[in-house]
Order: structure tokens, then C-alpha cells, then sequence
């Protein structure tokens, strides 16, 4: 059966651009000849194989390739919030691999242990009793077994266009067409609502969110009564692939409802905790506590995958159940990574850092903004921003073309960000990017812009 080769465009830029093929015909023959070698040997998918160029080295805010050529890394998986290859988060692991490198399910350890204390003084409101995962859509399958044994219920409400892993419970919720289409039957009750877009409102035309009084968040309660059983509503308390902060009182008006109904609130921060958005937690900035949280990527310290669901105290309702029961849930050399990451976080003020340069980077984007047309609006909160590129600001028709050709020209210049939903420019940067990192990477994109809209 020939395979539909035409891209689902929404969590990441698509591996099947023209440009891509013209890009890697641009490298050297011992980059082409490793790149062969990785598509011949792993299944292809998109967003990853085949893959662009091959990355030697990695540090602070840069990626190097096997021929030396530098990128400013914009991207990073969202795993970099510490920088690459940050030497207290290199030196906790060496110590952890020299003295306890593995901990059987059995028993548990002091970083296990530590980490899990910590974690529970930094959640806010009544969140307090931890399990640890490898990954974090091993977390959100967590967090979905342990709403159902807390509320007797199995539907879910959660958002089209989310993202909350690539396994069959998580696609099943995740509402992006790019994991979902022809896998077969998805899980039971899982309902899907518009999510929160003042943009491209489905709800007004003018995305005037006082105007129509929060008609995004009047729908999830409509549902709530409506189904009457729901066990959770479950989102990314802001969307990280574009770019969307809710407006203000979603969450407020969302949590309100979840407790008229008995049904819990899971927040997804897997890749917008520790930090990104200018709190540790992202939902520290709408107002409203979840019952349970996700967090991961970054919390590894851009080196070990890990995660973390964070419960409410009082949902510690299934001694007698396996919710996770993972092989590496309490690995310590994990745990070190995570707990090496927390104080860097906290010893260097990246917190503050991160709201300061956000703020910097949201002015240079408005700059942008008004030199280029192409540019119809720009988002951000914390050091995660972003451009949306459209043919016209009237009609907001999405510039695919145009930030494909964006994206490979930054290239060019040894700039790395992600492309989401074929238009938007989603700029990450490690929270200990300097200024005159910034400002070289703002230097970049407008050359390019200038490029392309010239």
C-alpha cells in the first residue's frame, strides 16, 4: 500500500519538505553517508527519520554538527532548560554511577526519596504524593488509571490539537490528527473539545474573549453536564507547540466546573515546567491547582528521560493497584539528574531569568513584527515564544511555504527552532541563554525575513 505522504502539520515541522531533500544535498559525504545509514536501519516516521544533519556535540545553547558548523539550538526538545551538557547536572550523575547506578522496584533510595520530598514542597495547594517514570506519556497514563480509580469513571474530556505522548492510551486523548489517523479504535469515552484560541476563535469572530464571555470554557462545563461521568479533564494548561496562553479565567472558570461535577483537572506540563513559561509550574500563571500534574523532559536535566506525576494528597487511593510499576521509576542516577537540575534552577535564578528574557524576546518579536507583514501575531510567555505567519493579517490564512523557507534559511545561518502547525515559528531557548545569545538569534531571523519578504 503506497503511504499518504501528505503531512498532518501540528506538533512539529514535517521531515518531507522539499527544502529537506536540497538541505542534506548541501552536507558533506561523511554527513550523507551516516544520515543513509540511519534511514536504512531505522523505521521511518514523521518529524524524525529520515533525519536532517548529525549532531556531534551539544552545550549550553548550541548544537554542533559532525562537521563543525555551530547552531544556536531554539528547539531542544524543550528538554534544555539548563543548557546542554550543564556540568552540575554531568557531575551529580557521575557520582550516582559511581556509587548506586540502579535500585530494583523492591526497594527505593535517598534521591528517590529526596527528589520526591522536594517536588512535593514545590507543588503548590494540597499536591504532595509523587510517582516517577522513564517518560512522560508514561506519567499521563498514570495520571488516567489513577483518575478512574479515584472517581469510578473513564471518560475524559481533553482538547483537539493536544499533545500528550505517541502511546495508544495518550494518542487516544491527544487530539492531533498526525498520531491518531488509521490507528483503529482509540480508548472509550474519550471526548474532545475545541481548544482555547483568541487567534483563530471558533467561538468569536473577533477572538474578543471578553466579549463572549469565556464561551471555551462554557463548552467544557456544557459537556461536563452534559456526560455527567467524566473522570478527568486533562490539557496542557498552555498549548507549547504554537504557542497559546489561555485567556485570562479559563483555568479559573475550568477548575470551577471540574469541582461542580466531581470530575478532576490532570494538567500536562511535560513541556513547559521548571520554568519555561517564568514559574516553575505553568498553571502557577492562570490561577488555577490542579488535582494532578505531568512534568518531564527538562526534568532529566536534558540528559536522563524522566518524569514526574505529582498528585493531590488525598487521591493516595490505590495501595492495591499498579498504576506505573516501572523497571527505572526510582532510578537514582535519574533521580541525581533531576535533583542537580531543581538547584540549578533555584541557584542561578532562572525563574526571574526567564520572565526577564521573555520579555526581551517578545519586544524583539513585536519589532519584527512591524518591519514584516508576514508576521500576523506574536506569543510567548517566559522563554517560549513565537511568530505566526500568515498570507494576509485580514484573513490570517496560514504562510506554510514561507516559514518552511524561514526555518531552512535560519538553518543556513545556525539557527535551530521548530516549525508547528506548518506556520508557526516555536522558538525554545534554555533558560540560560545570554543576551547576546538572543540577540544573535533575532539578528538571524530578521536576515531571514528580510530574505524571503524582500
Amino acid at each position: 500500500m503506497k503511504p499518504n505522504l501528505k503531512p498532518d502539520l501540528s506538533e512539529g515541522d514535517s521531515n518531507l519538505s522539499p527544502r529537506r531533500d536540497a538541505w542534506v544535498a548541501s552536507l558533506d559525504p561523511d554527513t550523507r553517508r551516516l544520515l543513509d545509514r540511519d534511514a536504512e536501519v531505522f523505521l521511518h516516521q514523521s518529524l524524525s527519520t529520515p533525519c536532517i544533519d548529525v549532531l556531534s556535540s551539544c552545550s549550553g545553547s548550541f548544537l554542533s554538527d559532525l562537521s563543525g558548523k555551530r547552531f544556536l539550538d531554539f528547539h531542544g526538545n524543550s528538554v534544555h532548560q539548563v543548557g546542554f551538557a550543564n556540568p552540575d547536572v554531568i557531575r551529580a550523575i557521575t557520582r550516582q554511577l559511581e556509587t548506586l547506578p540502579f535500585c530494583t522496584r523492591r526497594y527505593t533510595n535517598l534521591p528517590a526519596v529526596t527528589l520526591a520530598e522536594h517536588l512535593a514542597e514545590l507543588a503548590p495547594g494540597n499536591l504532595g504524593k509523587v510517582l516517577f517514570a522513564p517518560g512522560a506519556t508514561s506519567s499521563v497514563g498514570m495520571a488516567l488509571k489513577l483518575a478512574r480509580v479515584a472517581t469510578g469513571r473513564h471518560k475524559t474530556i481533553s482538547m483537539w490539537e493536544s499533545f500528550h505522548g505517541a502511546s495508544l492510551d495518550a494518542i487516544s486523548i491527544g487530539g492531533e490528527s498526525m498520531f491518531r489517523k488509521d490507528m483503529g479504535p482509540m480508548m472509550p469515552g474519550t471526548e474532545h473539545v475545541p481548544p482555547p484560541d483568541p487567534y483563530r476563535c471558533l467561538f468569536d469572530d473577533a477572538g474578543d474573549c471578553g466579549r463572549c464571555n469565556l464561551k471555551c470554557a462554557r463548552y467544557i462545563d456544557y459537556v461536563l453536564e452534559r456526560e455527567k461521568d467524566v473522570a478527568a479533564v486533562i490539557a496542557e494548561p498552555v498549548r507549547c507547540t504554537y504557542i497559546m496562553p489561555p485567556p485570562p479565567g479559563f483555568w479559573k472558570a475550568v477548575r470551577q466546573s471540574c469541582n461542580r461535577h466531581g470530575t478532576l483537572l490532570i494538567f500536562d506540563e511535560t513541556a513547559v515546567c521548571l520554568g519555561r513559561t517564568g514559574t516553575m509550574f505553568a498553571f502557577e500563571n492562570y490561577g488555577a491547582v490542579p488535582d494532578m500534574v505531568v512534568i518531564g523532559k527538562g526534568l532529566g536535566g536534558g540528559i536522563m528521560p524522566f518524569s514526574a506525576l505529582i498528585a493531590d494528597r488525598d487521591l493516595d487511593l490505590a495501595p492495591d493497584r499498579a498504576l506505573g510499576h516501572y523497571t527505572h521509576e526510582k532510578n537514582p542516577v535519574a533521580c541525581a539528574a533531576a535533583l542537580a537540575t531543581l538547584d540549578y534552577i533555584r541557584d542561578h535564578n532562572l525563574l526571574d531569568r526567564s520572565r526577564e528574557m521573555g520579555r526581551q524576546a517578545l519586544d524583539r518579536l513585536g519589532a519584527l513584527k512591524t518591519r514584516y507583514d508576514l508576521i500576523g501575531a506574536v506569543r510567548g510567555q517566559g522563554l517560549m515564544f513565537g511568530a505566526e505567519l500568515v498570507e494576509n493579517r485580514g484573513t490570517k490564512v496560514p504562510a506554510e511555504q514561507a516559514a518552511d523557507r524561514i526555518m531552512y534559511r535560519c538553518l543556513e545561518l545556525g539557527l535551530n527552532f521548530k516549525v508547528s502547525k506548518g506556520n508557526f515559528l516555536t522558538l525554545t531557548p534554555p533558560l540560560t541563554i545570554s543576551g547576546t545569545e538572543l540577540g544573535e538569534a533575532f539578528s538571524i531571523l530578521d536576515r531571514a525575513f528580510a530574505q524571503i519578504c524582500n
